[in-house]
């Protein structure tokens, strides 16, 4: 395989895709980690996780609690897999080739491209909704906008995104300050909202909360590695573990626990038209400006998706073709995926926070099986030392398919079927409430059942891979 140099100059376009990263170009800070993502979570859609909640008639303390705990609980799942970015130098799909085979991967990428694809529908659906009910015309043309400033970030990449978050945090952390202190202030009152009432617990609404933040984060599993694998080699895992964590769980919380407070107090619905209820209520025009700022330090998390949803098309592509990895192969990938994007935002109705909530509920069911499969494997069964140069070759020592991971994987996830509940929080309706749920009062477990059965399945099976061959290959490569 073909390695196309990085490029080093500030303002040039990343020159790698999915080969690997040689470890002399590998410049990235640890200390860089934290704060991007941070960022990853410090926006508006994390806050609308936080409405899920008192849409239920949960209370915005129950709900900030259900919402810290399954935010923490789902970023231990993506702070680990950001520590195989420096340690492979890979992005974090195509290491899946290990544990699915060269071709049977695609299994895997199928769930997490929904994931890329189908978050940034929701991010400009929201964006879209949002301006709308501000300025009350048609605003998809923001949203256009905003998807092709995230396709040029993509485009120019790994380096040109650290930058864009940086900044992202400089402007967005003031408003999101500011708001909070607005919310607790309930400023505004009835201009901005009326309170919702008799919100109190339930254990229904309460486990919904819970998984619903907990598959936010695990939802960021797929793409840790994404940025991360131009760390040094030798980066320490623990410190970059706790970097992540730190980072997203922090901001995840106070997002949701802001998002539960705008909705308790105000029933809002929508976060930006919150946004800017808030702000006219504190100053005349005080609201645009502070929606403004939320909705361009948003933009480099449409940035986020549409990259590693392209690392994941090019894993996808050269299952069934080998391809030379490269900046052209990059960038024509990064502006298909964002024209399709614009095209759904064209054609998508339906209100942002019912698509939100039934989006991430679906989510959390197909990645748990793969981020169980994965993490099982690479801490426990191959200890974090692979065949690097295999994971480009079908008729390599992980095959075309790999029948251990694909078995886990299906196993785990029909496990799970029985225990899904779904709701639209629209109506607060069943979707889809499987037999032993319904056994359960509606409660959804069924992510912690893939999470045992499929990492189970497959730490039992994987004893019937011929590791001991695999690890001298791995002391061969190594030795190099």
């Amino acid at each position: 395989m073909e390695h196309v140099a990085q490029a080093s100059h500030p303002s040039a376009i990343e020159g790698r895709s999915i080969d690997y990263v040689p470890k002399h170009e590998r410049s990235a800070k640890l200390r860089h980690q934290g704060p991007f993502w941070f960022v990853g979570n410090f926006h508006f859609l994390t806050v609308s996780i936080g409405f899920v909640g008192p849409a239920m008639g949960l209370s915005a303390g129950w709900t900030t609690l259900a919402g810290a705990l399954g935010i923490m609980f789902g970023t231990v799942f993506m702070a680990f897999h950001g520590s195989q970015g420096p340690e492979m130098g890979l992005p974090q799909m195509i290491q899946s080739r290990a544990q699915f085979g060269y071709r049977g991967v695609v299994l895997a990428l199928v769930a997490a491209l929904f994931v890329f694809f189908g978050i940034n529908v929701v991010n400009v659906a929201l964006i879209v909704e949002g301006v709308h009910n501000i300025l009350g015309y048609d605003s998809k043309p923001v949203g256009l906008v905003a998807i092709a400033i995230g396709a040029l970030l993509a485009i120019y990449g790994h380096d040109a995104m650290h930058r864009a978050f940086k900044w992202s945090l400089y402007a967005t952390l003031p408003v999101y300050v500011i708001v909070t202190v607005l919310a607790m202030m309930h400023a505004g009152g009835g201009e901005a909202g009326r309170p919702m009432p008799n919100l109190g617990f339930n254990w229904v609404a309460f486990l919904t909360q819970f998984a619903v933040s907990a598959s936010y984060n695990i939802g960021y599993a797929p793409y840790v590695s994404d940025y991360t694998r131009y760390l040094p080699a030798d980066t320490r895992r623990k410190p970059l573990i706790a970097a992540v964590f730190v980072g997203a769980s922090l901001s995840g919380a106070w997002m949701i626990a802001l998002g539960a407070s705008l909705a308790q107090s105000l029933s809002a619905t929508n976060v930006l038209s919150a946004i800017y209820g808030l702000g006219n209520a504190a100053a005349p025009g005080f609201g645009a400006l502070l929606v403004t700022v939320a909705v361009v330090g948003f933009v480099p998390i449409i940035a986020l998706n549409t990259y590693s949803a392209t690392l994941t098309v090019l894993t996808g592509a050269d299952c069934l073709k080998p391809l030379t990895p490269g900046r052209r192969a990059r960038v024509t990938t990064i502006v298909a995926i964002s024209v399709l994007l614009a095209v759904c935002i064209l054609l998508l109705k339906g209100g942002g926070l019912n698509l939100l909530n039934l989006f991430l509920t679906t989510l959390l069911y197909f990645l748990v099986p793969w981020t169980a499969v994965n993490l099982v494997d690479y801490f426990f069964v191959r200890k974090g030392h692979y065949v690097i140069p295999h994971f480009f070759r079908p008729d390599g020592i992980y095959g075309a398919w790999q029948a251990t991971g694909i078995a886990a994987y299906l196993i785990g996830f029909a496990a799970m079927i029985p225990f899904f509940s779904i709701f639209d929080p629209s109506t607060g309706k069943a979707v889809f409430v499987g037999f032993i749920a319904q056994r359960l009062h509606e409660i959804d477990i069924a992510w912690l059942v893939g999470l045992i059965v499929s990492g189970g399945v497959y730490y039992r099976l994987s004893r019937k891979l011929d590791l001991d061959a695999e690890r001298a290959l791995v002391r061969a490569h190594e030795s190099v």
